[in-house]
C-alpha cells in the first residue's frame, strides 16, 4: 500500500529584510551574510540582483506594504535612495564647473515612510550635504578592504556604536589633476583617470555577482551591511531594541 506524501511546512528561522533602492545588491549580501532573508525593490531592472526582488518605485512600494499590512512580513528595513542630490561630486567638483543636472532628495520622504513603518531601518548615504543623520560613517580600511568607499548611515528605532576610524594606509590610485599617484586602494567610481579594472574593482569591493561597472560603483561593499546586521541582530536577541 502506497503511504500518503507528508508535507512539512518549516517555518522560516531568518528575519526577514526589505531592501529598498536595492541597486545590484551589495547591501543584500551583506545582510544575508549577517543572517536575514532579503527582498529587494528598485526602480530599474536589476538582472544581477541574488535575491527575491520586486521591479517599482521604492517609495511607492513601501507606501502599498504599510497601507496593506505586508510591512509585518519584515524585521528591518535597509534604504539607499539615489544620492546624487547631496553627494560630494554633484555639490562640488560639477556645481564648480556648471556641470550635472538638478537631482531630487529623496531622504526626507524615505525617512517619513520608514517611521511610519513602525520598523528599525537604516539610512545609507555618501559624504556630501544630505540631510542625514551620521549615527554610522564606515570606511573600506575597517574591513581590510581595496577602497576607502566612507558611507555614513542614520539609524531609526535602534542604535549603534561607532567603532574607531582606521587610518588610510595611502592614496587612491589613479590621476588627480594630470598627475597620476600610486596607493594602496583602487578609485570606486566614474571611468577615467587611472580607474580600475573590473576585476580589480570587484576585489577591492568584495563583490563577484556582477561586473557592469555602474553597479560596481553605486554598490555598498556587502562588509559594511554584515557588520550593521550582524550588530542588529546581537541588539534584538538581547532584548533591547527599540
Amino acid at each position: 500500500m502506497t503511504q500518503p506524501t507528508t508535507i512539512r511546512r518549516v517555518r522560516e528561522t531568518r528575519p526577514r529584510l526589505l531592501d529598498l533602492f536595492c541597486c545590484a545588491g551589495g547591501a543584500a549580501v551583506g545582510y544575508a551574510r549577517a543572517g536575514f532573508a532579503v527582498d529587494g525593490c528598485d526602480i530599474a531592472d536589476r538582472p544581477n540582483y541574488p535575491f527575491a526582488y520586486h521591479r517599482d518605485d521604492a517609495l511607492a512600494y513601501l507606501a502599498h506594504l504599510i497601507e496593506t499590512g505586508e510591512i509585518r512580513r519584515y524585521a528591518f528595513v535597509h534604504a539607499s535612495p539615489p544620492c546624487q542630490h547631496g553627494c560630494a561630486l554633484t555639490v562640488g567638483t560639477n556645481a564648480s564647473q556648471g556641470w550635472g543636472r538638478a537631482h531630487v532628495d529623496l531622504v526626507a520622504p524615505t525617512r517619513e515612510l520608514l517611521d511610519a513603518s513602525g520598523l528599525p531601518y537604516v539610512i545609507e548615504q555618501p559624504n556630501g550635504r544630505a540631510k542625514i543623520r551620521k549615527d554610522l560613517t564606515l570606511c573600506g580600511e575597517m574591513f581590510g578592504l581595496g577602497v576607502i568607499r566612507h558611507r555614513n548611515f542614520e539609524v531609526g528605532g535602534w542604535s549603534i556604536e561607532q567603532p574607531a576610524h582606521v587610518r588610510h594606509r595611502g592614496r587612491v590610485r589613479g590621476y588627480r589633476h594630470g598627475q597620476y599617484f600610486d596607493g594602496p586602494y583602487v578609485a570606486a567610481y566614474g571611468n577615467g583617470g587611472g580607474k580600475p579594472s573590473i576585476p580589480e574593482l570587484q576585489a577591492a569591493m568584495g563583490i563577484d555577482w556582477t561586473d557592469v561597472r555602474e553597479e560596481l560603483t553605486e554598490a555598498i561593499p556587502p562588509a559594511y551591511t554584515e557588520h550593521i546586521g550582524a550588530v542588529f541582530l546581537a541588539t534584538i536577541g538581547l532584548g533591547v531594541a527599540a
